[in-house]
Order: structure tokens, then sequence, then C-alpha cells
């Protein structure tokens, strides 16, 4: 009695853990206490399917509220690196700039120094005073030259300093996107360690046995939405080939199954989902945007009876998750911490649309 006392505590307290960790969104309604079933004397306490339902729903839920985060940081890793590099940049034509400034200021000086080894008479008075007609146009042409010479210096000048001006603007400007970025992946890296560690601790609270039967849960909650999906006839039409890129897409995803999910890997050990993906055109000559909301945002959207293989689906209303299309209502995809790369029915889970990266 105690056991099953025990065991009920470290659940219910699981949830509410998982719960907190859960924010600016609405609270889901806390396990209730698991009913065990008979057993025989001293084994260990068993829970409905009832209960593990419900547990198995606050799982995935944190496991997807993972997944938004993971696309939250993924983002921000890509906009940071993209910041670094445009510093760098930056920062050399700083130097440039510097550098062609001195050189300039040293012309300049040299044309100071040349006047006043000239007794510091500007050209044209030295003109004047010249009584030979040959020598007068030489000097005529001379201060043309050294009129046009001095306009292109200050021009030069002045060109170099505001682009100088205007490199260290974009400089600052950059560093401060650089900052704002990397708060963002430590605000997005905290959720998902909170979400993750949430949900490993509530299914770790479970029986081997229990364990066992909420995977065996899972697995019939996937097969209830494909056969409602299928059932549906929303693929009765597709009937597309994959193209050259979709097809080298595809063998290269499909080739990755059995490694595990890690969030924010792009391979080549593990992957997320939408590392996978981006990775798997990235093979096929064909860059993508590297998060599942960014693919949704800007890759062509089709229609569902128009897909081919090597398409990407996008799930949940948050655009948070994503696999690809490998045909006969088939996705391949890295699906949450603890799961390996693998295949799916591509109506397993909530779609909100397709996308074509080589459209």
């Amino acid at each position: 009695m105690n056991r099953r006392h025990c065991a009920t505590a470290a659940i219910t307290l699981v949830c509410a853990l998982a719960l907190l960790t859960s924010t600016g969104q609405a609270m889901a309604a806390p396990v209730p206490e698991p009913s065990p079933s008979s057993s025989p004397a001293g084994s260990p306490p068993r829970y409905s399917n009832a209960d593990l339902e419900k547990v198995r729903e606050q799982i995935d839920t944190l496991y997807r509220k993972a997944g938004a985060a993971t696309d939250a940081y993924n983002l921000a890793e890509e906009q940071t690196k993209k910041q670094s590099g445009e510093i760098v940049k930056l920062a050399k034509a700083i130097v440039d700039g510097q550098a062609r400034i001195a050189a300039l200021k040293d012309r300049a000086g040299a044309q100071a120094r040349e006047q006043y080894r000239n007794g510091g008479l500007p050209p044209g008075a030295q003109l004047a005073l010249s009584n030979d007609p040959k020598l007068f146009l030489d000097g005529l042409n001379k201060v043309r030259q050294s009129q046009h010479a001095s306009k292109s210096l200050l021009t030069d000048l002045n060109q170099t300093q505001e682009d100088l001006e205007t490199y260290t603007q974009d400089a600052s400007a950059n560093w401060e996107k650089l900052e704002t970025n990397r708060v963002k992946q430590a605000k997005a890296k905290k959720k998902i360690n909170a979400r993750i560690k949430a949900a490993e601790k509530l299914e770790s609270q479970l029986e081997e046995k229990e364990r066992d039967r909420l995977r065996q849960l899972e697995r019939d909650a996937a097969d209830r939405a494909q056969t409602a999906w299928l059932s549906s006839g929303a693929i009765k039409d597709v009937s597309g080939e994959a193209s050259e890129g979709g097809a080298a897409a595809v063998a290269f995803a499909t080739a990755q199954i059995g490694k595990p999910y890690v969030w924010g890997a792009e391979g080549p050990g593990s992957y997320d989902c939408s590392g996978l993906t981006s990775q798997a055109w990235l093979a096929a000559k064909r860059p993508i945007p590297r998060t599942s909301q960014e693919q949704w945002r800007l890759l062509p959207r089709i229609d569902i009876q128009d897909m081919r293989p090597g398409d990407l689906i996008i799930y949940h209303a948050d655009a948070s998750h994503v696999g690809m299309y490998v045909g006969d209502g088939t996705i391949v995809h890295s699906p949450r911490p603890g799961r390996n790369v693998t295949l799916a029915g591509a109506g397993s889970m909530k779609i909100l649309g397709v996308v074509r990266p080589d459209k």
C-alpha cells in the first residue's frame, strides 16, 4: 500500500512540475490519481490505460513545446552566425578604410610639401610670374592637373571618411543584434532543457511495464490518426514522382534512420526535425531555411494532392515540427528526444501544410 501511495504522489508531483514549465499557455488538467488494477499482492502498481493516456498526452505536450523552443533556438543561432559574419566583414572594411584615409592624408601632405618647396606661392601666382610663353602653357597644364588631383584627393578623402562612419554604425547595429540573438538563444535553451527534463522525469516515475504500455499507447494514437487521415481520402490522388533533387533528399534522409534526436543537431550523428530536412536538401544541393517555422514561412506551399517525395510536411499550428514525405502516405522524420530518426505515417500528427524546396 505504501508503495502505491508513493508512486501516486510521485506521478502527481511530476505532473505539477511539467505544468509549471509551460509558460504563456493554458494549463492542462492534472493527471488524476492512478487506478491500480487487480494484481498479485506485492507486485508493482499498475495504472489504467486512461491514466497512462493522460500521462502520454502531457509528455507529448511538453515535447511539442520543447520543439517550438528548439525552433526559436535554431533561428537565433542562425541569425547569430549571420551577424557574426557581417561583423567580421565590417571590421575588415573599417581597417581597409582607415588605411585608405592614412594613404590619402600622406598624398595631401606631399602636395603641401611641394607647395612649400615652391616658395609657398600657389600655382596660379607662379604661372603669372613666368615670361616664357612655352613655360606659361606648360605651367597652365600643370595647374589644371594639380587642381584636378587636389579635387579628386579631397573627394576620395571625404567619401572614405563617410564610408568609414557607415561601416562603424553598421558594425555597432550588428553587434546589438548579435547580443539580442544570444539572449534569445539562452532563453530558448532554458525552456528546452526545462521541458525535456520535466517530460523525462514524468516518464521515469513509471515502472518499466508502464513505460512499455505508454509507448504502445503512443503508437496506437499515431495509428488512429494515420488511419483517419487515409480514410478521409487526403492522398487519394497523390501520385507525383520525386524530382532529381527530391530523390537525393529522400535518399539522404532515409539513410539517417536509427540516429538519435538531439535538439539543435544537424548531423552527422544526430538530428532534430528541421536539422534532418535542411541537411537532406543541402545534400541535394538545394539549401533551405534551418528551422521548420522558416521552412513554412519561406518555401513555396503546395496542396497535399500535389505532394511528391522530397516535399516537406509541416506539423502543428505553430509549425514546430517537420517531416519529409517519402511516398505511400509515409514520412521520414526525427520525432523528439528519446526517439530516433524513423519512418512514420504522414497523417500521424496534425498537418499544417506542405512546402516544396525545389519548386
